[in-house]
């Protein structure tokens, strides 16, 4: 021990001095060695690497050139961190032993734990026995022995690869899934994980051999390379296998190629490029396949960009050559919209203080022998403003919008629209606690239309052009009650009238003027008071006329009881509104809604119209939610004796007598279950009308840490151009970082 000091006790607090052969070492918080390489000729030692540590005591043997250092020693050099029990530094070779819960930290976040660790030039190099690994995403390693090679190559013998957590009640239980390799090489550099000679063990028991396959480190969030198969069956293709290839172009753009080769169909391939600008996004995806003896593609291209924090433009394209490619290649997803008519946009857009304005384009494609493409319109082009001011001097809010188009049709009614709305609204509070507010709004458009006499207006003239403006008084009056009952809650009475004074408009608009943005309503509760019951201005209410409810509430604890009844007078008929519209009469029908939510797993909703003379019910529309998160069930019920395509497709409505009502009665009903890692869904939607199923399908789906199931099945049984319905049958198994494989059926 002559040549060997003794340890200093405590921390060590502060060393700058590189130990070029000194026999004694100061007590310090840290300690700063020179590179822990072999000495150059001359006895020189590299300090360009310092190695800088901490640790409870460290002794020097100045025979061996060692610097032996232990207790709850830290070293850290090249953004590498090595902690263990001890550390003993050999200054001739440059290498640093450790023993005793041994833990290297990496710059990017993996930690490797080891019963002994070997670290040479630097930390790149070295090997470590008994070794475990936390990477990113929950993934980790396991393996007897792992050699470390230019700080970028980690090779790992008989090792093990898994997300998955070991369970706390029984941790010798196997693991949900594992990869068992004879060697896994860890390439730092290329962020990818090797394996070789590997097998896929579900529950301990092999699933699947690969003689080689990589993945990318978890730690990367994008990684260039193949990525899972797409395989299954479905009407048209026969089997079909897809090969998905992810290529990352650079930092800010990437694409996706995935060529498919199917038995009764050609070969497709469909390509995705996405790039990322400062000002915006950019997708476009294009396939193309041989399908019913001819090529067929599809197009789908959208993007957003902002000029300033005040205006901003994109465009959204959809394209397809049919629907049966659309389904049959499981284009769905890169089309957006309603796939029967394909819509594309081209738009600009700006945002000020309470104003709005957008300039588009818009056209259309039908898909389905149902649609002639021809009458769908070309909006060519469309302006919109809108502005809603501060209040006034005399306490009043002003308003204005314009909604301007031209839409062209190859078979069809082209029509050329100005139109401005405009309103000013002055609320106010009487003494009793009465709401007040006057409302003046006025509807003003102008027109020019071709071929008006074909769909979807029907009128007796080919060409017309003309102008109008309706003005329009209202005023508003609500009243609420409110009363305190104690321990029998808080119950509400709002009586609520809406006066309102117009000219009136006559039958001769449905002569005189397209229609091109009322053609569906639905008389209900929720459009009870308003100047327009259409959702357009093409087609107007006018005349006075009273809107009348009367609005009632009971809150009783975590109860709550709410519903509303009401009714519309006029002075005479409207014959805008279609017979057994609800509004055709003087007198309309009779609107209610009630909501019934008697505890926090009930909650019950339920609408309807009533036909003024007898109450024989026009429409109902009726949801029931039962449940909690562990169990929910859903139930709806729409009927309604209107057809709401009526005003589209239909020429003026046939001589009395003929039925040209179309009723809707169906029933839906969904149901979801959340079970920890366990969730279920499931829907069902029947036509009573026709006394046929419409739709059925659901999900089950099993998640964790590391694994993700997801068993899909949906049934379509109205005919789809002329088909005789679909099945479609998808299961999904997700081992999260490696990769996701699955089926589908069709």
């Amino acid at each position: 021990m002559d040549d060997l000091h003794r340890p200093r006790q405590g921390r060590l607090r502060c060393l700058t001095i590189a130990l070029l052969g000194v026999g004694a070492v100061p007590t310090a918080a840290f300690a700063q060695f020179g590179s822990l390489t072999a000495p150059h000729s001359g006895g020189q030692v590299r300090t360009d690497q310092p190695v800088t540590f901490s640790a409870d005591s460290i002794e020097y043997d100045k025979e061996h050139n060692l610097v032996i250092a232990s207790g709850h020693v830290e070293a850290w050099q090249n953004g590498h961190v090595l902690r263990a029990d001890r550390i003993t530094f050999d200054r001739n070779t440059g290498v640093a032993a450790a023993t005793g819960h041994v833990v290297l930290l990496e710059p990017d976040g993996e930690v490797m734990f080891a019963d002994y660790a070997e670290m040479r030039n630097n930390m790149s190099d070295g090997i470590l026995k008994d070794v475990r690994a936390l990477l990113q995403q929950n993934g980790k390693m396991a393996a007897n022995g792992a050699q470390r090679t230019g700080g970028q190559i980690n090779e790992l013998s008989k090792a093990v690869y898994s997300t998955c957590n070991v369970c706390a009640k029984h941790p010798d239980r196997p693991l949900l899934w594992q990869i068992r390799a004879d060697s896994i090489v860890e390439d730092m550099e290329h962020k990818k994980i090797e394996y070789h000679d590997a097998e896929l063990q579900m529950f301990g028991i092999p699933v699947a051999y690969f003689p080689y396959f990589w993945n990318a480190d978890p730690s990367v969030r994008r990684q260039s390379g193949l990525l899972p198969p797409l395989m299954g069956s479905a009407t048209g293709l026969g089997a079909f296998y897809g090969q998905p290839w992810y290529q990352v172009i650079d930092d800010q753009s990437d694409a996706t190629f995935i060529p498919m080769i199917t038995t009764q169909a050609g070969p497709q391939i469909d390509v995705e490029y996405r790039r990322r600008f400062n000002d915006g996004t950019f997708l476009a995806n294009v396939s193309t396949g041989y399908l019913d003896g001819s090529m067929q593609g599809t197009l789908a291209t959208r993007g957003q960009f902002n000029y300033d924090d005040t205006w901003r433009w994109g465009f959204d394209v959809n394209r397809a050559s049919s629907s049966n490619y659309v389904n049959y290649f499981h284009q769905t997803e890169a089309l957006n919209g309603d796939l029967n008519i394909l819509s594309s946009q081209i738009y600009l857009e700006g945002f000020g203080q309470g104003s709005y304005t957008r300039l588009d384009t818009k056209f259309y494609q039908g898909l389905t022998n149902a649609i002639n493409s021809s009458s769908l319109p070309t909006v060519l082009p469309r302006y919109e403003y809108s502005y809603f001011g501060l209040p006034d001097s005399l306490g009043g809010r002003f308003s204005m919008s314009t909604q301007n188009f031209n839409v062209i049709r190859s078979d069809g009614t082209n029509t050329r629209r100005a139109a401005l709305t405009m309103d000013w609204e002055r609320p106010f509070i009487g003494m009793l606690g009465d709401l007040w507010k006057i409302t003046l709004h006025g509807d003003a458009a102008a027109y020019n239309a071709a071929d008006f006499n074909l769909l979807p207006n029907w009128a007796p003239t080919a060409y017309i052009q003309s102008a109008r403006a309706l003005p329009q008084a209202a005023l508003d009056f609500r009243w609420p009650f409110m009363r305190d009952s104690g321990a029998w809650g808080s119950q509400l009475i709002e009586p609520h009238v809406q006066l309102i004074l117009a000219p009136q408009v006559g039958d001769s608009q449905n002569r005189l003027y397209p229609n091109e943005d009322s053609l569906d309503f639905e008389f209900t509760d929720a459009n009870l008071f308003g100047f327009n019951r259409f959702a357009g201005i093409d087609r107007l209410e006018g005349g006075p006329r009273a809107n009348v409810a009367l609005h009632g509430a009971w809150y009783l604890g975590g109860t709550t009881f709410d519903g509303l009844i009401g009714q519309s007078y006029r002075t005479n008929k409207d014959n805008a509104f279609p017979e057994a519209s609800g509004l055709h009469d003087q007198v309309s029908d009779v609107v209610a809604r009630a909501t019934i939510t008697p505890t926090r797993w009930l909650d019950l909703t339920y609408r309807t119209r009533l036909r003024n003379t007898d109450l024989a019910t026009r429409f109902v529309d009726a949801v029931a939610t039962v449940g909690v998160p562990k169990l929910s069930v859903s139930a709806g019920y729409l009927y309604t004796n209107f057809d709401p395509y009526y005003f589209y497709d239909q020429p003026p409505p046939p001589p009395p007598g003929n039925p040209y009502y179309v009723p809707r009665n169906e029933i839906t009903m969904t149901a979801s279950s959340n079970w920890g890692t366990y969730r279920f869904t499931g829907f069902l939607r029947r036509d009573l009308q026709t006394g046929q199923m419409v739709a059925a399908g659901g999900d089950a789906i099993y998640e964790d840490e590391c694994f993700i199931f997801d068993l899909r099945a949906f049934r379509r049984y109205t005919s789809l151009n002329g088909d005789s319905g679909a099945t479609a049958v998808l299961f999904l198994l997700t081992f999260k970082t490696i990769g996701q494989f699955g089926y589908r059926a069709m």
